[in-house]
């Protein structure tokens, strides 16, 4: 009798411990993961804000273009869609996860109070097509952002240096020149600025 008394318990007890368990795991959900501070300089926030108050300011630009080494050609844009203007800058974007350590990072006093910092690739980071970023910064404020992106596959090669400058936290003036190389195909040079009113 005693014998089956401990069995019973045993078992109920076990089942009591599972209930406990359960109830204990059940309306938790999935822990959010952790948000990490940037690494590095944080690019495709300050791409993002900008855009945000392009847009709600309705800025509009004077664009500069010249393909295949012509002559430049000026246009005046009124209205701007600026997440597609500037969508080829969020390339310069290094704070990606498969990135941390990728890039060695130097810091130079400047005249006039500024901060150069200059993110540098690694050797053996194939993963990383920005070669270098070049960040001048006013304490936290950006003043001009620079960065060389290199890509090379067995079909494609592209180089391009991309630039923007800032002035009072506001997108100024910003541009791109680069080389593009498809295999059976010429290269392709190109050039485009733009100044922001």
């Amino acid at each position: 009798m005693r014998k089956l008394r401990a069995v019973a318990m045993v078992r109920a007890s076990g089942w009591l411990a599972g209930l406990v368990l359960l109830a204990g795991c059940g309306d938790a959900g999935p822990a959010a993961p952790v948000a990490r501070r940037p690494l590095y300089f944080d690019v495709k926030g300050l791409l993002t804000q900008q855009v945000a108050q392009l847009a709600q300011r309705h800025a509009a630009v004077t664009k500069h273009v010249s393909l295949r080494g012509n002559a430049t050609e000026t246009v005046r844009v009124p209205t701007v869609k600026w997440a597609d203007e500037l969508q080829i800058f969020f390339q310069a974007d290094i704070n990606k996860a498969a990135l941390r350590g990728a890039y060695a990072v130097d810091s130079a006093t400047l005249p006039g109070g500024l901060l150069r910092r200059t993110y540098t690739r690694r050797p053996g980071q194939p993963n990383a097509p920005v070669a270098s970023l070049v960040v001048v910064q006013r304490g936290n404020e950006a003043q001009e952002v620079a960065a060389t992106i290199i890509q090379n596959n067995p079909l494609f090669s592209a180089q391009k240096q991309l630039r923007f400058q800032l002035q009072n936290g506001q997108l100024r003036h910003y541009e791109v020149v680069g080389t593009q190389k498809l295999v059976l195909f010429d290269t392709l040079r190109y050039a485009a600025a733009g100044q922001v009113e």
